[in-house]
């Protein structure tokens, strides 16, 4: 059992060999992060089935999770002096963090400035997305499944669909462009509703984006043989629209890009188990308890709320997640045979 793993501070210590102490924050394989994802509450207001169970997960305590001083100190870091360019509000749902603008604007007042994006299930986002614009949200994506209201229901066991198409509708009305829809699709009814979803986003003028099922539950009931993969999605789309490569080179992101009849109008499938594209990562996560993480699948993590509570200063705060990201292996392993999956789900590591 080590230092971090037990949630105390680190003792001062050399930095691993080879890890540079200023510049790019980078790891032994030579990839750069500069996209950062910072969960602000594991907390949902969803029990997606997929995720968590029905009653719910034991929350973190309250006094377990970053205050606002500590989250933007960690902030201010990540983009002064580790080259952080963009910034990811996630959850659980951050539409439940009270201070969400306030943390929003704080960011944005960074030099230089990253971008900001919000992921989010939408649910309240209708009252709340011109304050956020207003605070200097970039963008937003917001998680839609189905468009059909009795399988949201089942899904997400909530009847709020309409809830979620009016935030949409006033991210839009926003100005929080693109607006992008995340998908996670069910086995059995999903490619349909990646037909009727990508119908509704060309309508709108939203971006859809359907993501393959990680083995990211809660109850690790997650079965590879029941997942759908993004060849079966694609052939799915490609039933029903002309699909072409978009032309425009990847880079680091996630989604290979479709264009739908000829363009510009596109549709992203991100084959996260399938056709892993970890090579290309540039990310690096924070958790709402303030633990560095590496990898979304990472089984280890780095705990920044013990030093910033022992009074450690920026430079250690600085070292400590270079090491952490230092550490990052070449892949997250889902493939492989002796893959374990972490411990946390995805509402407690962030989107």
């Amino acid at each position: 059992m080590t230092v971090t793993a037990l949630g105390l501070p680190a003792m001062r210590r050399e930095p691993p060999a080879g890890m540079p102490l200023a510049g790019p924050l980078v790891d032994t394989f030579g990839r750069v992060a500069t996209d950062l994802r910072v969960s602000l509450t594991d907390r949902c207001n969803l029990r997606c089935t997929y995720c968590m169970p029905a009653e719910g997960l034991d929350w973190l305590p309250g006094d377990e999770l970053l205050s606002r001083d500590e989250l933007t100190r960690l902030l201010s870091l990540a983009v002064t002096r580790l080259g952080i360019s963009s910034v990811r509000f996630t959850g659980g749902e951050p539409l439940l963090y009270k201070a969400l603008e306030e943390v929003v604007a704080a960011t944005a007042a960074l030099r230089p400035r990253p971008e900001i994006a919000l992921t989010t299930n939408g649910l309240g986002l209708s009252r709340r997305a011109k304050a956020l614009a207003a605070a200097g949200l970039d963008r937003v994506n917001v998680s839609l499944d189905t468009c059909d209201p009795q399988r949201f229901t089942a899904i997400t066991r909530r009847d709020r669909l309409s809830d979620v198409l009016d935030g949409l509708a006033a991210a839009g009305a926003a100005g929080l462009r693109p607006v992008k829809v995340n998908a996670v699709l069910d086995s059995e009814s999903g490619l349909d509703d990646a037909v009727e979803l990508l119908r509704y986003c060309l309508r709108f003028g939203y971006q859809l984006r359907i993501i393959e099922q990680m083995p990211l539950d809660a109850g690790h009931q997650w079965r590879r043989d029941a997942a759908l993969r993004a060849d079966e999605i694609f052939a799915a789309l490609a039933s029903h629209f002309e699909l072409t490569a978009d032309p425009a080179p990847r880079g680091s992101a996630p989604a290979q890009l479709w264009r739908v009849d000829g363009g510009p109008a596109a549709v992203g499938i991100i084959a996260s188990v399938s056709h892993a594209f970890c090579s290309a990562c540039d990310r690096t996560r924070l958790t709402a308890d303030g633990q560095v993480r590496n990898c979304l699948f990472a089984t280890e993590e780095t705990d920044l709320r013990a030093l910033l509570r022992s009074c450690a200063d920026d430079d250690a705060l600085e070292a400590a997640w270079r090491a952490a990201m230092w550490r990052k292996a070449a892949g997250h392993g889902i493939n492989d045979p002796g893959f374990v999956q972490p411990e946390r789900p995805m509402s407690a590591i962030g989107g």
